[in-house]
């Protein structure tokens, strides 16, 4: 069972957050961060399956987002966002600050999971991006790019559809399709102000891969329609000074990996990644 709790950031707001706690001593502590649709109730299952195997797993609904309601689907900047992010791992890290921290970016967290290994090296033990979304095949049209442009200037709070409420674009799973459709916490709508500051957040990120050094997982779906897998895999070559990096193809996946069949790999890659990158820190 997820212990929810509310975090208070610096600037005063806050935001939703859920531990899953080891049976025993923790293995190492895993921090998740959800894409810019979901929220940390679609990834319930495979948090409850870290946890069962050591692991202590943090989940933090983006403020906006999520069961966050202040502030619906908006963002002063993306800097405050990494912030939210880093504010939280300094404060989870006043106790057992020796165990192993691994940062997991799925879909648009993986901006985010970037944007910190590269701004705290020494923070966390690795970042796992599941199919991140730094490389997104799907964007608005330039007209409505144009005029969420224009909007972030004038009127900030206008909002704009997000350009991925098909369902099926996550998954084909026809159960998890309902789920998604049916979703009251979703995120269907952003901000101009929010959606552009998604776009300085891209531009921002070309400049920090090279500065990475942690251990870097990245997981790609074969039949991802929301993202650029073969731009994706290009970008590892610009992460020149992490210390490994490792990439996992599921040709027959969707985007959402949480959502693929029980017995998919993607979890059990996923915690060998963790043992041997936390052995290979100690």
């Amino acid at each position: 069972m997820a212990e929810l709790t509310l975090f208070r950031a610096s600037d005063g707001y806050r935001f939703y957050t859920r531990c899953y706690r080891p049976a025993g001593t923790p293995l190492a502590r895993v921090v998740v961060l959800h894409g810019i649709r979901s929220h940390a109730e679609w990834y319930a299952g495979s948090c409850r399956s870290l946890a069962e195997r050591g692991y202590e797993v943090h989940f933090l609904d983006r403020r906006g987002s999520g069961w966050n309601t202040a502030h619906r689907g908006d963002c002063s900047s993306f800097h405050r966002l990494i912030d939210d992010v880093a504010e939280f791992i300094l404060d989870l890290r006043r106790t057992q600050a020796g165990l192993p921290l691994f940062l997991v970016g799925i879909s648009w967290g993986g901006k985010l999971a970037v944007a910190l290994a590269a701004r705290y090296p020494t923070m966390i033990s690795g970042i796992a991006l599941l199919c991140p979304g730094l490389k997104p095949a799907i964007q608005p049209p330039w007209a409505t790019r144009l005029r969420i442009a224009l909007a972030s200037k004038l009127r900030p709070t206008n909002r704009f559809p997000i350009p991925l409420n098909d369902p099926e674009l996550f998954t084909a799973s026809p159960e998890w399709c309902r789920f998604i459709d049916g979703d009251r916490y979703g995120l269907r709508e952003a901000t101009a102000r929010f959606l552009f500051n998604s776009f300085r957040f891209d531009r921002y990120l070309k400049g920090e891969y090279r500065k990475v050094t942690c251990p870097v997982l990245l997981m790609l779906a074969g039949k991802d329609r929301i993202l650029d897998n073969p731009a994706t895999r290009k970008l590892l070559a610009q992460f020149t000074r992490s210390r490994s990096i490792a990439i996992i193809d599921y040709p027959e996946a969707e985007h959402t990996l949480e959502f693929e069949e029980p017995g998919h790999p993607w979890l059990a890659d996923l915690l060998g990644w963790f043992s041997r990158s936390a052995s290979t820190e100690s």
